[in-house]
């Protein structure tokens, strides 16, 4: 019986499970929006939110818990020449993400559904970072002029 345990197994061993949502929260945080199962996606939002959480305390700490957590190296040196490869998704977190969620006290994440997969009827959906980054202004190639 499983009474009491919490999350699902996704018929996986534990290290394939943990490595499978290091990904995901990974590609989430650096792409703002990735596209998944249903019962992933709820799943990830826990893991997302506390990595958000910690974030937002901003200390050294912090960092290093989540760059364990992201399976990320935590130095943040910039004479290092390939630390900003290593290290970009953890300082997108602890500087923009961060930021953005800095007055908000919970819920970064949106879960929206898409359908079902065609191959197996699988439930999709996208979940997406709540505060998303907002574009550029969109500059018109062509300025209307007004003739005086």
């Amino acid at each position: 019986m499983r009474h009491r345990k919490s999350g699902r197994h996704f018929s996986r061993p534990t290290a394939h499970r943990s490595a499978m949502f290091e990904n995901l929260a990974t590609q989430l945080l650096d792409h703002e929006a990735i596209v998944t199962t249903e019962p992933k996606a709820k799943e990830l939002r826990s893991v997302v939110d506390k990595l958000i959480t910690l974030a937002k305390r901003g200390d050294m700490h912090a960092r290093r818990i989540a760059a364990s957590r992201l399976n990320q190296r935590a130095v943040d040196r910039s004479d290092v020449a390939d630390s900003k490869n290593h290290n970009s998704v953890l300082n997108k977190l602890f500087g923009d993400i961060a930021k953005r969620n800095a007055n908000r006290p919970g819920g970064y994440t949106r879960i929206i559904k898409l359908g079902n997969r065609h191959g197996d009827n699988a439930p999709m959906v996208m979940i997406e970072l709540v505060e998303k980054a907002m574009p550029a202004a969109v500059v018109p190639a062509f300025q209307a002029t007004t003739a005086e």
